[in-house]
């Protein structure tokens, strides 16, 4: 009997340099997990280095500070330059990267000096990269609603639901919806997910407020999340400057909402499909009835958070019953989403006089 012993060749990549690529963003990926960052943070960054080379057209190991600059200086010379968070998101998505790569505990180093003769090395440094420099990095133009653009607002969301209602239009339910959820956002300072992702059993009563019944606290189980944490939860109450919301939220959950959800439905804000809304339909329509009132298109829906943690400040809440409302970490957070205005900051300025210099005889 003749006996044959087969010989394997070594496995030859026919791109070695693609195929290390690869290798090192699967692992890059596995170590993101490992420290609990969520599945969108994971592929986000991944997107970012993925453009990084692709903008270079080299491979780690070629890497240098300057591509950096180059890749900055392409980011801020569009007709609409790329804001500085935006670029600073980038750098460092870049240099985590590379602080990966450079790590002893991994053998990149080793890995690509045998198979390119070069080495990663850390390209972001303070000199080329964007710093941290404030607070707030949001475009100026960015800002709450003013009192007369929100009367405007929800009149005109109410009058496209009427309308619709009036003509028996298939629309009327959602436009409905639409109506009652942007007060919503609006009346308990909600991020967009934390609204969309509410449940009918998220409504809670708040016993020093009976009158209210189950509408005296929403229950946030979808906050945002510090990262590689679950998402945080809060619990919020209604105040008595939206008891209008409140009253519409009522009619929505036990009039109008029946008719669309089905048995067994949990989500709040239901569609025409008898599903759960997305952030991205409550941004289109919150973008059709701003378009149609000729507002300022830098307004979106989260603007009508802002609004609430300003006008909140404006009617007298303390700052810290405002942050634990609107759940910001940090006391910092609350105090740049507020933008008073001149007439709140005019009666502070004559409630001090009146504190310091006293108030004349037969002047109001």
């Amino acid at each position: 009997m003749v006996s044959y012993r087969v010989v394997l060749a070594p496995v030859v990549q026919l791109d070695p340099e693609r195929a290390t690529f690869t290798d090192m963003l699967d692992r890059y990926a596995i170590s993101l997990r490992s420290r609990g960052l969520s599945t969108s943070t994971v592929e986000a960054r991944l997107w970012g280095v993925r453009r990084f080379q692709e903008f270079t057209g080299e491979y780690p190991w070629n890497w240098g500070p300057r591509d950096v600059e180059d890749f900055t200086s392409a980011l801020l010379s569009r007709p609409q330059p790329v804001a500085h968070s935006t670029i600073r998101g980038y750098h460092l998505m870049i240099k985590l990267f590379c602080e990966f790569l450079v790590n002893p505990a991994y053998d990149w180093h080793d890995v690509c000096l045998e198979r390119f003769g070069l080495v990663p090395a850390q390209i972001c440094h303070p000199w080329n990269t964007h710093s941290h420099l404030a607070e707030f990095e949001a475009r100026a133009s960015r800002r709450p609603f003013g009192y007369d653009e929100l009367e405007a607002f929800f009149t005109r969301a109410d009058e496209i639901a009427e309308d619709l209602v009036a003509s028996r239009g298939k629309a009327a339910l959602p436009a409905l919806r639409d109506a009652q959820l942007f007060k919503t956002v609006y009346a308990f300072g909600l991020r967009r997910r934390e609204a969309v992702m509410l449940d009918v059993n998220d409504l809670r009563p708040n016993p020093h407020m009976p009158d209210w019944g189950p509408y005296g606290k929403v229950h946030v189980r979808y906050g945002k999340a510090m990262k590689g944490s679950p998402p945080r939860r809060r619990t919020i109450l209604a105040l008595p400057e939206f008891e209008w919301a409140t009253r519409g939220l009522k009619v929505w959950v036990e009039e109008i909402r029946p008719r669309i959800a089905t048995d067994g439905a949990a989500a709040l804000w239901l569609s025409e499909r008898r599903t759960r809304i997305s952030t991205r339909t409550a941004d289109v329509r919150f973008a059709r009835i701003r378009d149609d009132l000729d507002l300022d298109p830098m307004l979106t829906l989260h603007s009508l958070r802002h609004s609430y943690v300003t006008h909140l400040i404006e009617f007298g809440y303390a700052e810290r019953f405002v942050q634990e409302q609107v759940g910001h970490h940090h006391s910092s957070t609350t105090a740049i989403y507020t933008s008073v205005s001149d007439d709140w900051k005019n009666r502070v300025f004559h409630e001090a006089l009146d504190r310091v210099l006293g108030k004349k005889e037969g002047v109001a």
